[in-house]
C-alpha cells in the first residue's frame, strides 16, 4: 500500500445546502455559522495534495442469506444503494474540501488494485462472509494504514454476524464505541452527537431505525496507535442518505440526508489524516 494516507435546480437541493452547512459549522467556521452557497466552503489547505476514491468491496454472503435479500431487495448486499450513493458523496465531498475525488470503483478484497486506496467501504456487512483470503488481506490492509468503513447494519443479529467476521480478522482486539469527544467527529465538521439516518423505508413508516437497532452509534476497532482503522456506522444507513439526497418526491427526508453527509465527510477525512 506504500502510503496509504497520502494517495491516491430544485427546492430539495437548496434545503440541503442550507442544512449541509448550517448549524453542525465546518472548517474555519464557528458553531451556527450558515453558508448559503455548498460551494462557498471555506478553504481547506490542510487537505490540499489529498487523494480519495469511494471503493465499494463485493463481497460474498452465505447462499440462504443472499436469497432471501435478493427476494426483498432485488439487489446482492454488497451492492446495494449504488451507484447513486457513492456518486452523490464523492460529489459533496469534492465540492466542501479541496481533496482531489476521483471516479468511483468497485473491488474485491483480491483485487490488486485494492493496495492503491486508503479507505475501503461495506455495505449491508450483516451479510458478510469473508473468505480465509479474505480475512488475511482485510487485516493487513488495515494495518498498513487502511481505513474500512462498514455501513447500514441494524440490530443485534447484523452487529453478531459483522462482529464474528471482525472477530477472525483481529481475534484480539474489540470493538470499542467512540464518543462525540473523538476526533472523527471535529476533524472537519464539529458534529456533537452521532445521527441514526433511516432507510427509505424506516423513513416512509415514521421511523427511524429498523431490526430492534434503535440506538445509533460509532463504533470502530483501533490499532495499537489508537487509530480508528475500522469505523462501524451501526444502527444508521448512511448510504441512504447520500443515495437519496437529490430526491424531490421526499422534501422531509432532506434533513437526514444533511446529517449523513456531514458525518461521512469527517470519517473521510479523518481516515485520509490519521
Amino acid at each position: 500500500m506504500g502510503q496509504p494516507r497520502r494517495v491516491g435546480g430544485t427546492l430539495a437541493l437548496l434545503l440541503l445546502v442550507l442544512l449541509l452547512e448550517g448549524a453542525a459549522g465546518s472548517v474555519g467556521q464557528p458553531p451556527g455559522a450558515l453558508i448559503t452557497d455548498i460551494d462557498a466552503a471555506p478553504p481547506t489547505p490542510q487537505l490540499d495534495g489529498l487523494e480519495w476514491t469511494f471503493v465499494r468491496i463485493k463481497y460474498s454472503s452465505w447462499e440462504e442469506q443472499l436469497r432471501a435479500f435478493r427476494a426483498r431487495y432485488w439487489s446482492d448486499p454488497w451492492a446495494i444503494d449504488g451507484p447513486a450513493a457513492e456518486q452523490n458523496l464523492s460529489r459533496r465531498l469534492g465540492r466542501v474540501t479541496s481533496i482531489a475525488v476521483k471516479d468511483p470503483v468497485t473491488l474485491t478484497l483480491s483485487d490488486e488494485r485494492l493496495w492503491e486506496y486508503p479507505w475501503i467501504y461495506f455495505v449491508e456487512p450483516g451479510n458478510l462472509r469473508l473468505t480465509s483470503e479474505e480475512v488475511e488481506i482485510l487485516r493487513e490492509f488495515l494495518l498498513r494504514g487502511g481505513t474500512a468503513t462498514f455501513d447500514d447494519f441494524h440490530g443485534p443479529v447484523e452487529f453478531e454476524v459483522l462482529r464474528k467476521e471482525l472477530k477472525r480478522v483481529f481475534p484480539d482486539r474489540e470493538i470499542v464505541k467512540l464518543s462525540p469527544k473523538h476526533p472523527v467527529f471535529s476533524c472537519f465538521y464539529q458534529l456533537t452527537e452521532y445521527p441514526q439516518i433511516p432507510g427509505l423505508g424506516s423513513f416512509f413508516n415514521g421511523v427511524t431505525w429498523e431490526k430492534g437497532g434503535h440506538q445509533a452509534g460509532l463504533h470502530a476497532i483501533v490499532d495499537d496507535t489508537g487509530r480508528a482503522m475500522a469505523l462501524l456506522n451501526f444502527n444508521t444507513d448512511m448510504g441512504d442518505g447520500w443515495e437519496w439526497s437529490n430526491a424531490e418526491d421526499y422534501p422531509g427526508y432532506i434533513r437526514y440526508t444533511a446529517q449523513a453527509y456531514r458525518m461521512m465527510i469527517n470519517e473521510v477525512v479523518y481516515a485520509l489524516t490519521h
